[in-house]
């Protein structure tokens, strides 16, 4: 009788288990966050996680508007100043209000994380924070700053009661990961899932689901696998060859939508001796050839973009002629397609001095972009073709950019979503000359040309959309014309779920759990 009782309590004791999580939601994805730290590093695959547990003072919508998030309403006030409102009757995940004194704390702490890869203090240099009252704030900068609603909305605001004294290991653990956001941390195991459940007591409203398993699965394959076993519920990074077999199953639903995601190529452009570029015989080669703007035009016209969009990216992207797509604010219209020319390009190495090229290793991720190992294959081998012999290397996101960060490439595959809907932070991060200490401080990409320095300064303080609109197309048409990047192509968003679930796609490529709903 007891085993029998016994049996009957496990059963019941599982059902309720079972029951618990009956709204969960299992998402598979390719690239793992490389930190629950909000303010540890400004990628997407970091920011998609941290907008489940933490708020920011404006939202960025699906489409890439601007909307009220822990402020509700924000205008600027004179020149210098900006007065936002925060929203009255916010509590953190411990029942604690929000306050002024949060956004005061986030605001100091963005540049105060140790070893941070790409602190998000790029968004608040310059600017002064002072609480007003409990549900009031100003910022001020020392000139008329007019992309200040576009810089607030890119960070999280995190509790002072919480990260006061918090390292990052506090946020990876969950001592420190107290948000107001739609969901509470339950566990992180890097490399294997983050772990949320609902927050009850949201400011929005309830989430849809109780509980979210986001799973890192690498390989493509692997994803689709796990959506069709059952494994997870969702995947994002549809690999492009299996996007059209998808479609066809009926156990399978597709959600497809534009990018606002450029895919291009770095030159270390701007020192003498760069650290992977040899001489035939291997030895240092100085000066650096791609200090050279004939040498660096020759890599771009030996690249064919049509063959990376048609052959490697199965047609699922659009060839790219700059750093933002078209139809966003700053998009240069006149600026065509750069042609495929190996005749071309071996002309402009002879003229330049190299008839018999030289050595370069071309860096790359092989877990972060679509296809980005392939894509980084075709062009080491089409650059091969016109006699620069091309070395490739491929490293994992999690160190990818942390070591592009110290200089260490001479030739990389790079990205950089258009986050804010204009290309500020592009032109700042990208091409503007790295100037320690500014709000130019912090992505060194290997590239310097005073005219566009003061062109994108100039920018940064016209207050005149058209003008400034301006600014940012002559900047653009002055570093496509100089080579500064080698733009490749736009990526186009792809996920899958199962037929019950709907994902409403994101234009800045970001899986969330608020986006997907059952049907």
């Amino acid at each position: 009788m007891k085993a029998r009782q016994a049996i009957v309590a496990l059963l019941v004791t599982t059902a309720i288990s079972s029951a618990a999580w009956s709204e969960e939601l299992r998402i598979g994805i390719k690239t793992e966050t490389s930190s629950i730290d909000p303010h540890w590093q400004t990628l997407i695959v970091n920011i998609q996680i941290d907008r489940h547990f933490f708020d920011h003072l404006i939202e960025v919508g699906d489409s890439m508007e601007l909307k009220p998030g822990l402020a509700t309403e924000w205008k600027a006030i004179d020149e210098t100043t900006w007065e936002f409102k925060l929203r009255e009757g916010v509590t953190w995940h411990d029942g604690s209000p929000f306050t002024a004194d949060d956004v005061v704390f986030t605001f100091a702490r963005t540049d105060q994380v140790p070893n941070a890869p790409a602190p998000f203090s790029q968004y608040t240099r310059g600017k002064t924070v002072k609480k007003i009252d409990d549900h009031t704030i100003h910022i001020s900068t020392e000139g008329p700053y007019p992309l200040m609603a576009t810089d607030v909305a890119q960070f999280a605001i995190i509790s002072r009661k919480h990260g006061e004294g918090a390292t990052t290991a506090d946020y990876n653990s969950g001592k420190a990961t107290i948000g107001t956001g739609p969901y509470k941390f339950v566990e992180y195991v890097p490399g294997d899932r983050i772990v949320m459940e609902a927050n009850a007591d949201y400011w929005g409203g309830k989430p849809a689901w109780d509980r979210v398993v986001f799973k890192p699965i690498p390989a493509g394959p692997a994803r689709i696998a796990a959506l069709k076993s059952g494994d997870v519920d969702l995947i994002d990074f549809v690999p492009p060859a299996d996007i059209n077999t998808l479609k066809e199953d009926p156990d399978v639903a597709v959600w497809q939508g534009p990018s606002n995601r450029p895919v291009f190529l770095h030159l270390d452009s701007n020192r003498d001796l760069s650290p992977s570029i040899m001489d035939n015989e291997g030895n240092p080669l100085w000066p650096n050839p791609t200090r050279d703007w004939r040498v660096r035009k020759a890599i771009s016209k030996a690249i064919s973009r049509e063959a990376i969009v048609d052959k490697v990216m199965e047609g699922n992207a659009v060839i790219a002629t700059q750093l933002l797509p078209e139809g966003f604010f700053g998009y240069n219209e006149e600026i065509e397609p750069e042609a495929y020319d190996p005749e071309g390009a071996r002309q402009l190495l002879a003229e330049a001095g190299y008839p018999d090229g030289f050595q370069i290793t071309l860096h790359g991720t092989h877990d972060r972009y679509i296809n980005d190992k392939q894509v980084v294959e075709a062009v080491a081998q089409m650059v091969s073709q016109i006699g620069i012999k091309v070395s490739l290397k491929t490293h994992p996101v999690a160190t990818y950019y942390t070591t592009a960060n110290t200089r260490a490439f001479s030739f990389w595959l790079g990205s950089h979503s258009v986050a804010t809907g204009e290309p500020s932070a592009q032109l700042n991060h990208l091409i503007h000359t790295t100037w320690p200490g500014t709000p130019y401080c912090c992505t060194p990409r290997g590239y310097s040309n005073p005219r566009v320095d003061d062109i994108i300064e100039a920018a940064m303080v016209t207050v005149d959309d058209a003008a400034r609109e301006q600014l940012f197309k002559d900047a653009i048409a002055i570093a496509v014309k100089d080579v500064a990047f080698i733009p490749l192509h736009y990526q186009l968003n792809t996920w899958a779920s199962n037929p019950s679930i709907k994902y409403t796609d994101r234009i800045d490529e970001m899986t969330l759990a608020q986006n997907a709903s059952k049907q």
